[in-house]
């Protein structure tokens, strides 16, 4: 319930007047101040609290500007989380308002307030309707949308609606899903489709459903699949009149309304085909809408279809792919990523500049990373060689904004030239500081040397083919790598060569929740995720679990998080609070969802009591992070977390030079923690010698912590 401010402030002033005149209360000199006080705040607050009810209520369908229904129109309606419905919905919007000498309508289905009106008034004034709707999670509708596919599915079952009810009703429907997740691929667009057939609505065009994988789809991604489609809804739309089919008549020359195709999809509309009688369980999946990166008003992140000549000829459309390997980031995906400001690199590669290594540059305090193991941020590169990923998880930082994908199908940049394009284009965006207001000339020519290499920043790094090699050219220039995977490729994991440090997301202790939070493509991922487990103890390089705590997801599977420890017997655990990176359509999450930094500890100390050979070494407050080292790394009763970055280099040497055949273990490169990084300092995790930034509106006198 939201607390009306102004009328608490008012009800207070009441009060005390209520006090004054019948509290038996002696009157004095100060009443005559205190009195007409009261009564003017309860006046003002009770003003401003009416007319802020008012300004708030609905307003009543005639205040509304309703605009009159022409016969033989368009009205194009859309359901979006993130805005590729809406974007392609608005695209068409445009198109067709400048060359069509009908009316057109679009409208967002969290407008359509009664569906039984909305399709009864277009089929009434015999319309065309265009629907653009994506599958979401489990095979749902957006949530627009939920409420209008609801009363379709009613309504095609209710007997006592007559089976013509919308027979002077067109319309087409464009699909946007993943041909990634099965029988859950476009379900939505399918069931739409289904249910407006059945009611006697007909069809203008096969639906289009819209394949977001490119390295499947037979035109190179949605925005391929857009382009043919609106070309012939341009077509039909111009012609004088839809028939309808004759499913009776062979020599029909109208499209079936039995079938809904797409090249290379096809599904019958026949009651004893129902996906719902599938025993196997359903899969997630992810909102497909938005897996190209569009944003929220993405008006301009669609291509126009003027533009699209080029990139159709090179997504030929034929009912089977061929050719060389298609390229992963299709031209809306590079527009939404670059807007991002990430630096793409050939075909499936990125790179793009840390906070931290901002803040660093600045003198302003390093990430966790420099804490726990001695990185310099300012001299970190983060990049990626595959930005595409298995999973779609619900915390995301990238709000889902790049490909996904189960193996690597697309086609494939050489080492070099990914590693070379990411270095020329990190020191670019470093020397963009140069007379920055802040930034210290010491620590920007350090900047223009680097010395880690964090292979983290968005996708399944591991899933490139090439992973190995160029690992061993980052370690040819004397960059340490630190590589990151989503425990979803167990034997990339026991192919990869030593790296600096192997991390792997532990994101969830149990298979529900880890479907719940991670979203895999994978219908095996729980053996998959189990099964890089116990690859990483097979590796004699540092290795870390790496726990993200989101409340209401995963913060109560302690037990269950000890015994996978177990099975992977990591050097280190780092725990951190899940990072709220503001309002997504692809993810349900909250601040509420955020811990606190001190139930952070409370969980991190729970943990410790269950695994006797760990204990808490380090602590980044700034970060909600903690990390967990295993005892080993205690040596004369001090902590060892840190790297010798040097040393490291120097074994991985020898270890190539001997073609493996010399190994070496995390404790052979290991250094000395300071002081002010051990969990229990003053400073909390921030390194003394830079200084410590606050904001104005929070700032605080106490500057030693973090």
């Amino acid at each position: 319930m939201t607390v009306d401010l102004y009328l608490l402030t008012a009800g207070s002033a009441l009060t005390g007047l209520i006090f004054y005149y019948f509290g038996g209360a002696e009157w004095t000199f100060w009443h005559l101040f205190t009195v007409p006080l009261f009564t003017l705040v309860f006046v003002i607050f009770s003003s401003l609290s009416v007319i802020k009810r008012f300004k708030s209520s609905p307003k009543s369908p005639s205040s509304k500007k309703i605009i009159p229904l022409e016969k033989n129109g368009v009205t194009i309606v859309f359901g979006s989380v993130k805005g590729n419905s809406r974007t392609f919905a608005q695209s068409t919007y445009d198109k067709l308002s400048k060359d069509l000498n009908r009316q057109v309508i679009i409208q967002d289905f969290n407008d359509v307030t009664d569906p039984e009106e909305f399709l009864q008034t277009q089929a009434k004034n015999q319309r065309t309707l265009l629907v653009f709707i994506p599958t979401y999670e489990d095979a749902t509708p957006p949530p627009s949308a939920k409420w209008f596919l609801l009363h379709l599915q009613e309504a095609a079952t209710d007997f006592r609606v007559s089976k013509g009810e919308l027979e002077k009703l067109t319309y087409a429907i464009f699909g946007c899903g993943n041909s990634l997740y099965f029988e859950n691929f476009n379900k939505v667009a399918k069931e739409v489709d289904r249910c407006l057939s059945e009611l006697g609505a007909k069809r203008l065009l096969p639906t289009e459903l819209a394949d977001e994988n490119t390295a499947k789809s037979i035109y190179g991604g949605q925005e391929g699949h857009y382009s043919k489609w609106s070309s012939k809804l341009k077509s039909a739309l111009e012609t004088p009149k839809t028939e309808k089919c004759d499913c009776s008549n062979d020599t029909s020359t109208t499209t079936c309304c039995k079938t809904v195709t797409n090249g290379d999809h096809s599904i019958k509309n026949d009651d004893n085909n129902n996906d719902d009688d599938e025993e196997e369980e359903p899969r997630i999946e992810s909102d497909d809408d938005d897996e190209a990166g569009g944003c929220k008003d993405g008006n301009d992140d669609i291509i126009d279809l003027e533009d699209m000549g080029e990139y159709m000829e090179n997504s030929s459309p034929t009912k089977t792919p061929k050719g060389p390997p298609k390229e992963m980031v299709t031209p809306l995906i590079r527009k939404s990523l670059e807007k991002q400001g990430y630096k793409l690199i050939g075909s499936h590669s990125g790179v793009k500049l840390c906070r931290w290594t901002k803040s660093m540059l600045r003198g302003r305090g390093g990430c966790y990373k420099h804490t726990f193991y001695g990185i310099e941020s300012h001299r970190c590169m983060e990049t990626t060689p595959s930005l595409a990923c298995a999973n779609k998880c619900v915390f995301c930082w990238r709000h889902h904004s790049n490909p996904v994908g189960t193996s690597w199908q697309w086609k494939t940049d050489d080492a070099k030239t990914v590693t070379q394009g990411a270095i020329d284009n990190h020191y670019k965006m470093i020397n963009t500081f140069k007379g920055v207001p802040g930034v210290l000339p010491a620590r920007l020519a350090e900047g223009m040397k680097i010395r880690h290499c964090a292979l983290s920043l968005v996708g399944e790094p591991i899933m490139y083919p090439h992973i190995n090699e160029l690992i061993e050219i980052l370690h040819s220039k004397q960059i340490s790598s630190f590589l990151v995977t989503n425990a979803q490729f167990p034997d990339e994991i026991k192919t990869l060569q030593p790296v600096t440090q192997l991390y792997v997301s532990v994101d969830a202790a149990t298979k529900e929740s880890l479907k719940k939070i991670d979203r895999p493509l994978f219908r095996d991922f729980w053996e998959r995720f189990l099964a890089c487990l116990r690859a990483l103890k097979d590796k004699g390089q540092r290795t870390v679990y790496r726990l993200t705590l989101v409340k209401g997801f995963n913060t109560e599977e302690i037990e269950q998080y000890a015994k996978l420890v177990e099975l992977g017997d990591p050097d280190f655990i780092e725990v951190k609070g899940v990072t709220y990176c503001g309002d997504s359509g692809a993810s349900s999450l909250t601040m509420a969802n955020v811990p606190w930094h001190e139930e952070v500890v409370t969980f991190v100390q729970a943990l410790c009591e269950r695994l006797p050979q760990y204990e808490v070494a380090c602590e980044h407050e700034h970060s909600n992070c903690l990390l967990l080292a295993n005892t080993k790394f205690r040596v004369d009763g001090k902590w060892h977390t840190w790297i010798d970055y040097d040393r490291f280099q120097e074994l991985v040497a020898r270890h190539k030079a001997t073609s493996g055949a010399e190994t070496f273990t995390s404790l052979e490169y290991m250094a000395a923690t300071p002081d002010w990084a051990v969990v229990g300092a003053n400073e909390r995790g921030f390194d003394p010698s830079d200084t410590r930034w606050h904001r104005k509106s929070t700032a605080k006198k106490d500057l030693s912590g973090c």
